[in-house]
């Protein structure tokens, strides 16, 4: 039983340090590895400007198909948790703003051709502000926003 458990640590300790390697020789580069992402939509000042460097347009629709799950009132805006979810189908990807921050754009979700148009995660807030959903699907893009008052933290401190 001991030895099964000293192989386990010896394979990821040399799987781990092969990557360590790699990655100090140059040969595996963060640009390299990860996908291309777009930082220009997430340096954007505004909402508008991240959603057109994002999804190619700013032209949002309120929908009812976009419902956001979000506390009304946030006790630390350093730890948000926001819930997305719509019921249109054909949805290419869910993106989450918060407007009150200096750079709006909190996250985008890619979805696959058969994947449940649903997120969950926590975000980061600077201060009292709308948080934004868009659903960007074959018609266009759909939105939804939430008022989610922050008492104390967030981005600001």
């Amino acid at each position: 039983m001991i030895d099964a458990k000293r192989r386990t640590l010896l394979k990821g300790s040399l799987g781990v340090s092969a990557v360590g390697v790699a990655v100090g020789a140059g040969l595996l580069t963060p640009s390299a590895v990860l996908a291309n992402w777009p930082k220009a939509a997430f340096e954007a000042k505004d909402t508008e400007a991240a959603l057109n460097d994002l999804l190619g347009s700013n032209a949002t629709e309120t929908s009812d198909e976009v419902k956001i799950k979000a506390p009304d009132i946030a006790e630390n805006g350093a730890v948000v948790p926001v819930t997305v979810e719509s019921g249109v189908s054909g949805a290419k990807s869910i993106s989450i703003m918060a407007a009150g921050n200096s750079t709006p754009l909190i996250a985008s979700f890619e979805l696959g051709e058969n994947a449940v148009p649903f997120v969950s995660t926590r975000i980061k807030m600077a201060e009292t502000a709308d948080v934004i959903a868009v659903v960007q699907t074959d018609s266009g893009l759909l939105s939804a926003a939430k008022p989610v008052k922050v008492t104390i933290g967030g981005c600001g401190g």
